[in-house]
């Protein structure tokens, strides 16, 4: 089969959308690309597998609505896929349908944490001819194209389809696959090089994305989407992810590695990892960055990860009230963010904090409360970066439901879901919210951060590195303006 793994031009003067493999969706002024892992796994398998594959991404190569008309007429594909979400699919929707009128026998598939959450939906509202539940849509789509292949509908549990005119679907999808089994991803064919430059968080460029797990051995924040997709943790063996890595460093020249899964593995794992990292010789040639839970490691777990190549650690801090950190099941105090931060700063290592603003049953003083604790971590340099949000509840999260039970929900329309305003009722104004996001990214201006950033200046890669921050800042206050705010 010919196959095309597509991210379509979406209609927007918003900005630019942060929509690959994105657990929090946004649109930047300033491009942000981050290199979708499990779609170019599932482009790599099918390859593997003698299906003729092509990748399109219309977002991160900049082609338009034209351009991608043209390269689907051209190529003209027996199946082409997209990874969508919230805010965008009715987008993906009114493009399916556009598709269908012009090449009637393509057959089109949805896949994500939107879809996972309400699969029936999208069968209601598009031409969509498939819609893949659950994280390991790779396998899914491989089963898929076989079974459409040899004219067959033995498919694996997970697969939403039309038949006769009726909605039906092979179960509940299953996380039963051997992550070790699939090939390692063949990053020319999803031109790696096109996220590679564009991403913050890389200090070495250039730099790509790996994942060790699927996804997040916490998996219970509340807030969350992501457990939709992946309600249960598996890892890759340690040896298969060095291998990966080395691949990267011998093959691809990779500077700085950015492993996504939801929550990198700790424990025996961990330690393993790092000594393969350092009897490898490989923490000599690439930085890796990963996400973290606070709490999750010792002092001598961080200084392990240090001699390893680690660099970059994100931490989600959420909100510096207990209440909301119970409520919203961080399992998290307050104490022990300072400590985590200070903790691993002490060993060398940089820790990014995500915020997030805009909780229902928050007042603005408890708002404060989080961003004088963000600004405090800032500004001591416990925490080197950072990256502040609204709260947006994805259907399939356990706040999502929280919502509308308690009726906090200003709108079901899809579309609002981008961040450029609360979708849940706050008890302050939306300017004031609006304006905390702004705050927090004004500390880039305080001449104490700035003078811990020009302190921890090493060399060229810092310098760059630190002015690219800069610009990314500039576009962080302005996406989060009331101007910012259109149609």
């Amino acid at each position: 089969m010919k196959v095309i793994i597509s991210y379509p031009p979406l209609k927007t003067d918003k900005g630019h959308p942060t929509l690959g493999q994105n657990r929090q969706f946004q649109y930047f002024k300033e491009p942000t690309y981050i290199y979708p892992v499990v779609p170019a796994q599932a482009a790599t398998l099918l390859k593997s597998q003698g299906h003729e594959v092509l990748w399109n991404d219309c977002i991160s190569e900049g082609m338009n609505w034209g351009d991608f008309l043209n390269f689907i007429i051209k190529n003209n594909p027996d199946l082409i896929a997209f990874e969508t979400k919230t805010p965008v699919v009715k987008q993906h929707w009114s493009i399916i349908d556009q598709l269908k009128s012009i090449r009637p026998k393509i057959k089109c598939v949805l896949f994500g944490d939107h879809v996972t959450a309400l699969p029936e939906e999208s069968f209601n509202n598009s031409k969509v001819d498939f819609v893949l539940c659950g994280g390991d849509y790779d396998f899914l789509l491989a089963n898929l194209c076989d079974n459409l292949e040899n004219n067959r509908k033995e498919f694996e549990p997970g697969i939403w389809y039309r038949d006769k005119g009726q909605v039906k679907n092979s179960g509940e999808f299953k996380l039963n696959h051997d992550l070790d089994s699939l090939p390692f991803i063949d990053r020319d064919l999803t031109k790696w090089k096109t996220y590679a430059y564009k991403n913050g968080n890389y200090r070495r460029l250039p730099g790509t994305y790996i994942m060790s797990g699927r996804d997040c051995w916490w998996a219970k924040c509340t807030f969350c989407s992501w457990p939709t997709l992946y309600p249960s943790f598996r890892v890759r063996s340690v040896e298969n992810v060095l291998d990966e890595i080395g691949k990267l460093i011998s093959q691809y020249s990779v500077k700085e590695i950015m492993d996504d899964t939801g929550t990198f593995p700790v424990g025996e794992w961990l330690r393993n990892f790092c000594k393969g990292m350092i009897e490898r010789g490989y923490n000599k040639k690439v930085s890796i960055d990963c996400n973290m839970r606070f709490g999750a490691l010792t002092k001598e777990d961080y200084r392990l990860m240090k001699q390893a190549g680690f660099r970059l650690l994100l931490f989600g801090l959420e909100s510096a009230n207990q209440k909301t950190l119970d409520r919203i099941n961080k399992n998290l105090t307050t104490e022990q963010i300072i400590e985590s931060c200070k903790l691993a700063r002490e060993e060398g290592l940089f820790p990014h904090i995500t915020i997030m603003f805009g909780y229902p049953w928050e007042d603005y003083s408890d708002a404060l409360n989080t961003l004088n604790l963000g600004k405090s971590l800032l500004k001591k340099g416990y925490a080197y970066t950072m990256q502040a949000t609204i709260v947006i509840p994805y259907p399939g999260s356990r706040l999502f439901d929280e919502c509308k039970r308690n009726g906090w929900l200003k709108t079901l329309d899809w579309d609002r879901y981008d961040m450029k305003e609360p979708i849940m009722s706050v008890n302050f104004s939306e300017e004031k919210l609006m304006n905390l996001v702004q705050e927090i990214y004004k500390i880039a201006f305080n001449p104490e951060f700035l003078l811990n950033r020009f302190t921890s200046i090493r060399d060229f890669h810092d310098l760059s590195y630190f002015f690219r921050a800069g610009f990314k800042v500039l576009g962080h206050i302005f996406d989060f303006s009331s101007k910012a705010k259109t149609s």
